[in-house]
């Protein structure tokens, strides 16, 4: 989708809203499925929050110290639709999102805290200042409210030195993940680069199913446990891979 923004790649996965487009599985059982209409209402709701309390736009750099997970997907999404860059590792950042809100006490940004399981309804330990994203982004609209315009020259993604624009954003993810002709993707979710990697999937109209790297390294080896999920998750591109003892 060469020219594609984060809103034409939203409009493409709602065309169909009650698809399946975001799976997540995690080691200890969890399953979550976000169709097409709720991955956006998540990332509705996500992108009100930045711009309406965090004044987040063109220019903002939005920390991300998220592990691979779902939520990491849908906060990177966010912070793109609001035009804001976003920051993987060290540097200077606007925004902290992290699942570890202890680990940046005294940062001079504001502090999002991110409980990571599904039916978390707030984060527990919660550093004084803190943002509770847990409690705080259920408030916000289910429809996008004002959110400045994308500019296509500024940055999208800073990580590892790598800078990547949001003009070439979806091209770089489709570069480094694409999987073609598959409507169905399982992939590891490895860590926050799992943004890309869902970005290129989901810009080809395709579905992504993410499994934790626990969940992921015991698939590599138990063959019918992986044929349990791929079957009825209907996965036609299993790109976990294997090692030298799992499914070839």
């Amino acid at each position: 989708m060469p020219g594609a923004t984060i809103a034409d790649v939203l409009a493409l996965v709602t065309r169909m809203p009650g698809r399946p487009r975001l799976t997540w599985y995690s080691a200890d059982g969890e399953r979550v499925e976000l169709s097409g209409a709720v991955l956006e209402n998540w990332v509705n709701k996500t992108t009100n929050l930045l711009v309406e309390e965090l004044d987040a736009g063109p220019g903002t750099r939005v920390l991300l110290d998220l592990p691979g997970h779902w939520r990491t997907v849908v906060w990177a999404l966010a912070t793109w639709r609001c035009g804001a860059c976003v920051v993987l590792g060290g540097g200077e950042a606007d925004v902290v999102v992290t699942s570890r809100p202890a680990a940046h006490a005294g940062t001079s940004a504001p502090v999002v805290a991110v409980a990571l399981p599904a039916l978390a309804r707030r984060v527990d330990d919660l550093p004084p200042g803190a943002l509770d994203a847990a409690s705080s982004v259920s408030t916000y609209g289910d429809a996008l409210g004002w959110v400045p315009g994308t500019e296509p020259a500024r940055p999208a993604w800073i990580a590892d030195g790598e800078l990547v624009t949001h003009a070439d954003l979806v091209l770089h993810a489709a570069s480094r993940a694409a999987a073609p002709d598959a409507r169905r993707v399982l992939r590891e979710a490895v860590d926050a680069t799992v943004a890309l990697d869902a970005l290129a999937v989901l810009a080809t109209d395709a579905s992504l199913v993410l499994a934790d790297p626990d969940l992921a390294a015991r698939l590599r080896t138990d063959a019918e446990a992986r044929d349990r999920l791929v079957g009825p998750e209907r996965v036609d591109a299993d790109l976990l891979g294997a090692d030298a003892t799992g499914p070839s």
